[in-house]
């Protein structure tokens, strides 16, 4: 009897352990640490509100964004209050030297160009935040990996994005631009002019320009891959808008559900594609997109190393790459394209010069990959455009440990959030015309447009900076010279400013022209 007994008891002191040790993880966790991380930051010379629990500074977060996202503004105003409301609310309550709370987790408002730089580039120390594992269904590959992981990855993927294989890539690019072109000539050709919401278009066409470059031959398929992928998008941006709950994933809701559809069905597709390739590369084909490309790049570092599999990528993550490429690429570009066309559209000396530049160099004739190089004016313009609306408007990164960032010391579990948006319309670097459109400032290059170098970051900056960025830019070039060499445009009245962060940069209500045929 008395064995019984103590095993009782002794089960009894077990779970009673193992109930306060989960109690006190969790205390700790949404209380005790949040608190002593406050106290920590306050000592370097941060103001935030004070810690609220659980929830942090979400719940002002919702409602601040909310108002600022409920009616348009006017063109003119001033866009930081309308796209990042909160953070916006915080640098002016309580300057730059600032932090909210996402959640449990404070997050540090890094606006000094000099701290942007050394988080960017000491990119082993700085590292990004653990992201909901539901956003890794969309967002994956190169941009989720670090260390020795994140350099395999970039070493395979960069012969990709060699110059020589972009070059192959124009004729690709400007096949999608001619499609795009002949549907706003049948739209106009009735009256001479007409109005035309040229967002879904331009989303068109770069989801058409990557599927051809991606996929080559085969990029049907890479339309039906583009289909999910916005669908993921949409379906992303809404779980990412909370707190994560451990485990959460895992529930069978609607929404778990679909994202998971839609990922098994995209991997099955990009499978399927690479099987086809794979056949074709053992007869001896090569092939000029990038799938192909990426996979000749495996084969090629996974021979060099004595055919060891662990140096090169599984097929997985070939496929997690390409889905990346689909979201940047798409993504970043079709934005790009609408805020120069409604820059333009708005600024018509502006559109009078880079059309005037764009004949210059090409007259009627199809524009050439040296051709488009020499276009200074279109190149201001479109990094204006990228200062003003840049495609991601935050760049998060963590620390691990304890940290030195210029004069002031971070512990870890902070989170540092270079804020894109609030650096490209700072005053203090810009001077006091940076809410204006003006490209002139970008007539030295880039390093000397701001007032400090390290000011212009759209693509991010470093190692790490963005590996589609010449990509991007060569397809806006050219679908912009395309349209000026086609069209006149102007803004329409029925149009609605209303910049929207959702993941990327974009107008919510479209962007409605008035598109004229020369």
């Amino acid at each position: 009897m008395l064995v019984e007994v103590n095993s009782v008891s002794v089960v009894f002191t077990f779970a009673l352990v193992i109930l306060v040790t989960w109690a006190w993880k969790i205390l700790n966790s949404i209380w005790f640490k949040p608190k002593k991380l406050e106290r920590y930051l306050r000592s370097q010379g941060f103001k935030g509100n004070p810690y609220r629990l659980w929830v942090g500074d979400l719940k002002d977060m919702s409602r601040i964004t909310h108002q600022a996202h409920s009616k348009p503004i006017k063109l003119h105003d001033d866009i930081l209050p309308h796209v990042l409301p909160y953070h916006h609310h915080i640098v002016q309550k309580y300057g730059k030297k600032s932090f909210i709370w996402n959640g449990v987790t404070p997050r540090v408002n890094v606006l000094d160009p000099d701290m942007i730089r050394d988080i960017l580039f000491k990119y082993n120390t700085f590292r990004k935040p653990n992201i909901n594992p539901l956003a890794r269904l969309l967002i994956g590959g190169l941009f989720a990996q670090e260390g020795v992981e994140w350099a395999k990855h970039r070493k395979i993927i960069n012969p990709a994005f060699n110059l020589d294989k972009l070059k192959n890539m124009l004729p690709l690019m400007y096949m999608s631009c001619s499609e795009v072109l002949k549907k706003w000539e049948i739209l106009v050709q009735e009256k001479g002019s007409c109005e035309v919401d040229v967002s879904p278009y331009l989303a068109n066409l770069t989801s058409d320009v990557i599927s051809r470059t991606a996929f080559g031959s085969s990029y049907e398929e890479g339309k039906r891959i583009f289909q999910l992928q916005k669908e993921q998008t949409q379906l992303t941006f809404q779980v990412t808008r909370s707190n994560y709950i451990q485990g959460w994933r895992f529930l069978p809701t609607k929404v778990n559900k679909r994202m998971k559809e839609i990922s098994r069905e995209t991997q099955a597709i990009m499978r399927d594609l690479m099987t086809s390739r794979e056949k074709k590369m053992k007869v001896g084909e090569k092939s000029e997109d990038l799938l192909g490309i990426m996979m000749e790049s495996n084969i090629k570092e996974i021979q060099e190393n004595g055919n060891k599999r662990d140096v090169g990528l599984t097929d997985d993550q070939v496929i997690e790459e390409c889905k990346l490429f689909y979201f940047a690429g798409q993504e970043t570009t079709s934005n790009l394209l609408v805020w120069t066309m409604i820059m333009l559209g708005i600024h018509q000396n502006w559109q009078d010069r880079a059309r005037q530049e764009v004949f210059q160099f090409f007259g009627n004739n199809k524009p050439d990959f040296e051709g488009l190089n020499r276009l200074k004016t279109l190149t201001m313009i479109l990094n204006e455009v990228l200062r003003i609306y840049p495609p991601g408007t935050i760049i998060v990164r963590s620390t691990y440990e304890e940290t030195k960032l210029g004069e002031i010391t971070l512990p870890p579990g902070v989170d540092l959030v270079l804020n894109v948006v609030l650096v490209h319309h700072d005053t203090e670097l810009w001077g006091d015309d940076a809410k204006d459109f003006n490209p002139e400032r970008f007539s030295n290059g880039v390093a000397k447009a701001a007032k400090k170098p390290n000011s212009f970051f759209p693509f991010s900056l470093g190692p790490r900076i963005c590996v589609g960025q010449i990509f991007a830019m060569m397809e806006a070039k050219l679908a912009i010279a395309l349209i000026l060499q086609n069209f006149k445009f102007e803004v329409s009245p029925s149009y609605a400013h209303a910049p929207f962060p959702s993941l990327t940069l974009k107008p919510r209500f479209g962007a409605q022209m008035i598109l004229n045929k020369i």
